[in-house]
């Protein structure tokens, strides 16, 4: 795989030298076990896969070289690069100013940036609409376009089914950036519409098989369905795909039950079942594939506590957290600042949408067995810092630990 070219400080000598290690070990990907980080009275399992994938990797180097390349442009980003705070943060002090928040709000009107300034795509990629309004002001887009290409690779996939007459259901977050820009290449060739979970998909089936009628559904998906959406007519030929950074689980979830809908209402077999249902196999991308599959291993290990590291507003970290919750005490930080001391954790509260603050979080009994993983936007330099200060905790240090990779 490509080698990418992004600023030190991301890295991790430590985290580096495990990933590599289990790489040389491993170059299937098949073992999905924790590398322990064994401090005697502290142990710490590490998750196989996490940390910056190929998509965040190539749109860090891009941006960052072209900000070194163009001391003179006014250097802007369509919105947040990748869904983690302190990258962000660092493009902004060196001068690269946002045009909208995450929800696609105006930060900086397009009435003032013209066809001399830089206007970087992030990865999750960006509307037609969007990349329109901007090649209408002079600025060459595509020069600039950081999109993951697992990204396009679902667009493709939508494309794809759309020349077959399917009408394309998009699993992900309607608010998302990469849901907004998926929902718009798919809407561009087929009716479209966007579900959050299954059950939205259980009440789309409902107007599938006549159970609920369709006059209701415009109202039920208000603003997530395309234009001239005929819901009498176009969910008669369906196929899903996904924002790439869903749950797995839940994204197969989804596409077996509307499959199971399509064969139960038309009366299908395995011959004819793509007749009304595409088989668009999984648009997961392969780093939350890994970094899902991680997760699973690591909590076959005891523990008492998980800790999480990402993005608060990081779709794909979010889901390392539910997973981890579902086993154990789990705490969201985007940070090592958040561990504010060997009693008192400061984390992300997902049901609540809120920062709230844990005492006694860590067990009195030694030894402490950790559970460590991070999103696919967190820079490695970040989790070797949260090790480094719970492992201060404990009287010792990095150079204390005993690997077993």
């Amino acid at each position: 795989m490509k080698q990418f070219t992004i600023p030190f400080t991301y890295r991790s000598p430590l985290i580096s030298a495990i990933k590599n290690k289990r790489k040389e070990q491993d170059k299937m990907k098949k073992d999905f076990s924790p590398t322990l980080l064994d401090f005697g009275s502290l142990k710490i399992y590490l998750a196989r896969h996490f940390g910056f994938c190929y998509g965040v990797e190539n749109a860090i180097e891009i941006a960052f070289r072209t900000v070194d390349e163009n001391p003179e442009k006014r250097i802007f980003l369509l919105s947040e690069m990748i869904h983690n705070p302190q990258v962000n943060a660092d493009l902004v002090a060196r001068g690269v100013k946002f045009l909208q928040d995450t929800k696609g709000n105006e930060l900086v009107s397009l009435n003032e940036i013209n066809g001399e300034d830089i206007v970087i795509i992030p990865a999750f990629g960006t509307t037609l609409d969007m990349e329109e309004r901007l090649n209408q002001k002079g600025i060459k887009t595509e020069k600039y376009n950081t999109t993951c290409p697992f990204v396009e690779k679902v667009w493709n996939r939508s494309e794809q089914i759309a020349n077959k007459n399917y009408t394309v259901v998009v699993h992900g977050k309607p608010t998302h950036e990469e849901t907004r820009a998926t929902f718009s290449h798919a809407a561009a060739n087929t009716a479209s519409i966007v579900i959050n979970d299954i059950s939205e998909a259980i009440i789309l089936g409902k107007y599938i098989t006549g159970e609920t009628s369709t006059s209701e559904f415009y109202t039920a998906f208000a603003g997530r369905h395309s234009a001239n959406f005929d819901a009498a007519i176009d969910l008669q030929k369906i196929g899903v795909v996904n924002q790439t950074t869903m749950l797995a689980s839940d994204t197969q979830a989804i596409s077996d039950y509307l499959k199971q809908v399509m064969i139960s209402h038309y009366q299908l077999n395995e011959s004819n079942t793509e007749d009304r249902f595409a088989d668009t196999k999984d648009t997961l991308c392969y780093a939350t594939n890994d970094n899902q599959s991680a997760v699973y291993g690591l909590l076959e290990q005891s523990a008492d506590l998980s800790i999480v590291v990402g993005g608060y507003n990081s779709s794909n970290t979010s889901h390392l957290v539910e997973l981890c919750e579902e086993k154990l005490p789990t705490f969201f930080i985007n940070d090592a600042s958040k561990i504010i001391s060997k009693e008192s954790i400061l984390h992300f509260d997902m049901h609540e949408g809120m920062e709230k603050e844990s005492n006694n979080y860590l067990p009195v009994n030694q030894p402490v067995k950790i559970l460590l993983t991070s999103g696919a936007s967190c820079p490695d330099a970040l989790v070797e810092e949260v090790i480094k200060k719970i492992v201060g905790f404990y009287g010792t240090n990095l150079e204390a630990v005993t690997l077993d990779i």
